[in-house]
């Protein structure tokens, strides 16, 4: 009797921000491990997402938006983009039903000359109608022929089976990157900074949010809970105030916020305490960049 085949391989998602390469990542990994906001730029990691079968182990990428970097963050974040080209079995290009395909236009070339499988996922379609989206799959066709096009909902989870279908088609024969029982690269104690990270997207405005980093500093479980303390690093002094809020209500609010879905995560009681400091200019500082995990 011949010996099964298993295949196994990198599956990486690139696009520019907002086109919901996140809310993919999670509709098929089936777990939430790419926060997901309205605000752009909100994934400034590389996350994988491990999906495994009896003969298969995808490996996905998140990664962060393309964009044109103004400070070094925004450079590392531009990093993570360029390796996950380099290195992928397959490449996921999310786009979406309004955006132009010109934008970025640079990438685009790169993946007209892709020697990797690329599936051009056109994502929300739920919020559009046949007509636009039959005239997206053309223009496209028309400037990737190479690629498969794809007409996709992540949000709805319209054609997620399809896009996973064509994926494993396309992996290659290898033994797991990783135990089968793993779920992701990444440790609880980087998941936890990026649900407190989410808390402050979705509750503050203007230039807060991209001002903010988060720090876990110590992290103890006991049987029945997880003593958490982290810290919200801003990089200006006047920013800290306005986190706090007024007797330190906003502060109060995200922390719960946050314990409430960090509970969830750990699927166990949390004692969440949250500090606030500055550190000026931290994204534009190697050291820190470094620290928080960027750069290395």
């Amino acid at each position: 009797m011949s010996e099964k085949i298993h295949k196994s391989g990198f599956v990486n998602i690139l696009g520019n921000p907002n086109v919901g390469k996140s809310t993919l990542m999670n509709a098929l990994v089936g777990e939430k491990l790419s926060i997901i906001t309205s605000k752009a730029q909100t994934t400034r990691h590389r996350i994988q997402g491990i999906v495994n079968g009896e003969d298969f182990q995808i490996v996905y990428s998140d990664t962060p938006g393309i964009l044109d970097p103004k400070y070094k963050l925004q450079e590392s974040m531009l990093k993570f983009v360029n390796t996950a080209f380099l290195d992928a079995d397959v490449i996921l290009y999310v786009t979406d039903v309004v955006e132009t395909a010109d934008k970025h236009q640079k990438y685009i070339t790169r993946l007209a000359k892709s020697e990797v499988p690329v599936l051009l996922l056109i994502n929300k379609i739920d919020k559009s109608n046949q007509e636009e989206v039959e005239n997206k799959v053309a223009e496209w066709n028309e400037l990737l022929p190479n690629a498969m096009v794809i007409p996709i909902s992540a949000l709805e989870k319209f054609n997620i089976s399809g896009v996973f279908d064509r994926v494993l088609e396309l992996l290659p024969e290898g033994p797991p990157f990783y135990s089968k029982d793993e779920l992701t690269d990444k440790s609880e104690r980087f998941f936890v900074a990026e649900i407190i990270r989410e808390k402050v997207l979705l509750n503050y405005q203007k230039e807060i949010p991209y001002s903010v980093e988060i720090e876990v500093e110590s992290f103890k479980e006991s049987e029945k809970l997880v003593k958490i303390s982290a810290v919200i690093y801003v990089a200006r002094d006047s920013q800290k105030g306005i986190l706090i809020g007024k007797g330190g209500e906003m502060l109060k609010k995200v922390g719960t916020k946050a314990r409430e879905d960090i509970e969830k995560f750990l699927d166990k009681k949390v004692f969440l305490e949250l500090f606030v400091k500055v550190k000026k200019d931290w994204r534009n500082s190697d050291y820190q960049l470094k620290k928080f995990g960027y750069n290395g």
